[in-house]
């Protein structure tokens, strides 16, 4: 898509998103990570019934809310136009992402109740259909309009998103009509649960979670228009502003997600886990499972730290084609394994029906991060490395935030040499062999897909075996990834 609509379209594409997704977390108001810890703790005490019952009921409610904001959205489009976005080409682009919002509301309550079941696959399933036609919906879409200008590209990438939703949904629902759990005639004795009631514990949950999704995502909006100003007083202009800004969201920051593929995965597992634990009082399991999902978010992490901090400028120029975002990528990566800390423990902490404490935190680490980006962003000597420092550090705070608060509620003692020490040690060593790679060959932004890839594999093969041999991989390591569940 970069390659299509060059870093000037990602750039107003990337400017209208986060006010995209504020209006999704607004519309499911946290009510499917609700569905999902209801559920667990329900099918926990064999109660399929009253599962049932507080999905039906969620699910109602979704309806309504995200009805009510898309109608909201068309209406204040103009006064978002002339008084947030910085760029007046991204109107239309918003416009076509709107639909979307009762597409997401509906498919993530389904989405939620099969995870509060630790059923993972229909997830997948959906998620993967997705990003496909996602992704060729909307390079279909963005060719077809490219000779419109670059706006109309970006909307094209736009109508993508929302095809990719809507087949993510059919799915879903296909699943969920042919594969739920059927109710056992013995559950004859469940009394069912007052309607009032079931709302009280699901705002109990919701609120703090759609506080901190929507303060999260509020301040992302702010990053939006933010970091494109700061460029500007730098000295760059606003077209070298906005392919600037596009460079970093489309590239650096891509790169930089890529492990969410497991920590993302273990944050939305560790939801039912930790719920259904504590149903049972289990606080030794609860343990168990803290320590296990930050020593899995380390092993996963730390390669492809250190693989973004050697490699960065030969990754985005073969990937994407510009090699100088590497540049952005390197400061990113020093903050990378707290982002993927910082996504398992807020798992953690909602599991545990602990949603306000990573709110807070994240107040406080946003915080923190919008006031460096407003001052490094705007040094014409740092510019847009200014502002990745700033983000790393807001990373850095809140996963340690988030840490310490695991530490209190659950007593939770790291067992360092496992968990921390093996996998540095691994890294560190691995880190050593991709260098030692790079220079033999003479690798440069320019290297072709060859010598990457030999530089990766030598690296990750050094890596794995490390961990075999020092026993930081054990059999449970193995399992839980099998099954996709604890």
């Amino acid at each position: 898509m970069i390659r299509l609509i060059h870093p000037e379209g990602i750039g107003l594409f990337a400017m209208v998103y986060p006010v995209y997704v504020l209006a999704l977390v607004l519309a499911t108001a946290g009510v499917p990570v609700a569905i999902s810890k209801l559920v667990a703790e329900e099918a926990a005490l064999s109660n399929m019934r009253g599962a049932y019952r507080i999905f039906k009921a969620c699910l109602a409610g979704l309806v309504i809310s995200s009805s009510l904001v898309s109608v909201l959205c068309f209406l204040i489009t103009p006064a978002l136009l002339k008084y947030v976005f910085p760029n007046p080409k991204v109107y239309y682009i918003f416009l076509s992402l709107i639909p979307g919002v009762l597409i997401v509301a509906l498919g993530s309550a389904l989405k939620g109740f099969f995870q509060g079941m630790q059923q993972m696959t229909p997830s997948a399933l959906t998620q993967s259909l997705e990003q496909l036609l996602r992704v060729v919906s909307g390079l279909f879409f963005a060719r077809l309009l490219l000779p419109k200008g670059v706006e109309f590209a970006a909307v094209g990438a736009s109508l993508g998103v929302v095809i990719g939703e809507m087949s993510g949904l059919l799915l879903i629902a296909f699943i969920f009509i042919r594969r739920r759990p059927r109710v056992s005639k013995k559950t004859s004795l469940y009394r069912a649960q007052p309607l009032k009631q079931i709302c009280g514990r699901v705002s109990s949950l919701a609120v703090p979670v759609t506080l901190t999704r929507f303060i999260s995502t509020l301040f992302l909006s702010i990053d939006a228009v933010l970091i494109p100003q700061r460029l500007q007083a730098g000295g760059l202009s606003l077209a070298d502003a906005t392919a600037a800004y596009g460079q970093f969201v489309g590239i650096a920051q891509s790169i930089l997600f890529v492990p969410g593929i497991v920590t993302i995965s273990l944050a939305t597992a560790l939801i039912p886990a930790v719920s259904d634990a504590l149903a049972l009082n289990n606080i030794r399991l609860v343990r168990s499972r803290c320590e296990t999902s930050i020593r899995v978010t380390l092993l996963a992490g730390l390669p492809c730290v250190v693989i973004f901090l050697l490699l960065a400028d030969e990754l985005c120029g073969f990937i994407f084609g510009y090699a100088e975002a590497g540049a952005s990528l390197k400061v990113l990566a020093l903050g990378g394994i707290f982002l993927y800390l910082q996504q398992t423990t807020t798992g953690i902490l909602q599991g545990m029906g602990e949603a306000s404490r990573p709110f807070r935190n994240l107040v406080i680490a946003s915080a923190c991060k919008i006031t460096g980006i407003f001052y490094l962003t705007g040094l014409p000597h740092l510019g847009i490395k200014g502002c990745a420092a700033a983000i790393a550090s807001g990373y850095l705070i809140m996963a340690c935030l988030n840490i310490s608060d695991i530490y209190r509620l659950t007593g939770l003692k790291i067992k360092l040499a496992k968990v921390v020490l093996k996998p540095l040690t691994a890294a560190a060593v691995m880190a050593a062999a991709v260098y030692t790679f790079k220079n033999y060959y003479g690798l440069t932004a320019q290297a072709g897909f060859l010598h990457i890839a030999g530089c990766l594999l030598a690296g990750m093969i050094t890596y794995l075996f490390l961990l075999l041999l020092n026993g930081s991989v054990d059999k449970n390591d193995v399992k839980l990834f099998k099954n996709g569940s604890y």
